[in-house]
């Protein structure tokens, strides 16, 4: 196999490769499982990393609010992992926040030390104010729950660290 890794946004045909990622990760809790019909309404969020015509990595930045976003579904396929690709990933996801205005970056992760040095920091709270909290509460999106910490997504980020990166 070659070095080089393509990023580039996903495609729908890469919907199956972006599912398979997630099925590795999410039976311990590592992700959460996504319904494939979600993968395919949210593939504009995704990048995908590419190696020798195979996808060895995904990652999602969802917009929640003006200056607010979330990097999700970070995953890097297990044989590959340890090159960085993780990283990369990460740095073109938030490059994207930039490009879009979003000055912070949320995450939701068992990876503190992979996030850590990439700038973000553990919260205990959720670092907006009640006014765009109530706006948040309207989102049916289920990781805008989980950043609002809401009781019917608790088992879900159990035993996750609630990170942020400022831009």
């Amino acid at each position: 196999m070659s070095d080089e890794i393509l990023i580039r946004p996903a495609r729908t045909d890469d919907v199956r490769a972006i599912r398979s990622l997630i099925d590795v990760y999410s039976p311990d809790g590592r992700l959460l499982s996504k319904a494939t019909v979600t993968l395919f309404e949210d593939i504009q969020e995704f990048l995908v990393a590419e190696a020798d015509g195979r996808i060895v990595g995904c990652g999602a930045f969802h917009v929640m609010w003006e200056d607010l976003g979330e990097v999700r579904t970070l995953a890097v396929d297990p044989d590959m992992a340890g090159r960085g690709i993780g990283s990369v990933l990460l740095t073109a996801l938030m490059d994207r926040a930039r490009a879009v205005g979003v000055q912070r970056v949320f995450c939701l992760t068992f990876a503190v030390p992979f996030f850590e040095r990439h700038g973000f920091v553990e919260i205990e709270d959720t670092p907006v104010d009640h006014d765009v909290y109530e706006q948040l509460l309207q989102s049916y999106d289920e990781g805008v729950a989980e950043f609002l910490g809401l009781e019917r997504v608790k088992p879900n980020t159990l035993g996750n660290h609630r990170m942020l990166a400022t831009l």
